[in-house]
């Protein structure tokens, strides 16, 4: 990943990051109690705000916190963020924590002001390479804890899983439970069978991908099948084409899993055209305002 632009956005504050402090007893810091988004912005403009913005609620409603910042309070953050980065294509970060209090207490929750931190990276385009020929992926038991569909801070499963991948020479880990498909490590999944795409239903243990959501939609608008249904070990490791899904890949294809080929070994021509779409759905998005 590229380095962030050099502003940030802390607690009513735009400054330089390396200035950029919080309290050591911030429980976001000491316990994971925060909950954090992932947009994609393309010319400038950011994709699917609602959607991230609606999720971020969400998750903090699950966390037993209320949205700190009303809808044009957040617009006005990252329209600053963007400007200050230039524009084009980059990706939003911005999290929120429960605040910090005097010590460290496991409960009753305090009463006391939000963290809100937010950044902006330079997009990191698909290669060509991954275009061309794919990417390798590893399966590994599912080791996150039991409430997924929060999009906590609280990643140490998550990055443990991804080392998995990097350890192996693979772009990503692929995530089984009870012999399922749930997840990636920092993506959706969608496998096609029989001409068929199928991502696993949300549930509290799969997160709910606005990206999976946006790759749905093409699929119906050029004329791809898909629904949403549990897909077994074998299914996966028999399937056509399998794909990743998430706010800084649009959707890639995977070709090889665990050493051995997906489908022809070679990106699908299913996801070529969903691809396709997707660049298509971009260049939609810069004439149209946010």
């Amino acid at each position: 990943m590229a380095a962030p632009f050099p502003t940030c956005y802390l607690n009513g504050e735009y400054l330089p990051i390396g200035e950029a402090r919080v309290s050591p007893f911030d429980r976001g810091f000491l316990f994971g109690d925060s909950v954090y988004e992932v947009m994609p912005v393309y010319g400038g403009r950011p994709f699917r705000m609602e959607a991230h913005c609606a999720r971020l609620t969400r998750s903090l409603a699950e966390l037993r916190m209320c949205d700190p910042l009303s809808r044009a309070q957040w617009r006005e953050i990252f329209s600053a963020l963007i400007e200050r980065g230039g524009g084009g294509d980059q990706y939003l970060y911005w999290q929120v924590t429960r605040g910090a209090e005097h010590g460290r207490n496991h409960a009753p929750l305090p009463q006391v002001p939000r963290t809100v931190f937010a950044f902006a990276c330079p997009l990191p385009p698909t290669s060509p390479t991954v275009l061309e020929r794919g990417l390798a992926c590893v399966t590994a038991a599912d080791s996150r804890w039991a409430r997924c569909d929060v999009k906590s801070t609280a990643l140490l499963a998550n990055v443990l899983l991804r080392q998995l991948a990097v350890d192996a020479g693979a772009a990503e880990t692929i995530l089984l439970r009870d012999g399922q498909l749930t997840d990636a490590s920092a993506s959706a999944v969608h496998v096609v069978i029989g001409g068929e795409l199928r991502t696993p239903p949300n549930s509290p243990a799969i997160l709910p991908s606005t990206t999976r959501v946006v790759v749905e939609e093409l699929a119906t608008r050029i004329g791809i099948p898909w629904r949403a249904a549990a897909v077994s070990e074998a299914e996966l490791r028999g399937a056509e084409e399998i794909w990743l899904s998430a706010a800084t890949r649009e959707v890639q294809p995977v070709t090889r899993l665990d050493g051995c080929p997906v489908g022809s070994g070679r990106p699908g021509a299913l996801w070529r055209r969903v691809y396709a779409e997707f660049q298509h759905c971009k260049r939609e998005l810069q004439d149209s305002p946010w």
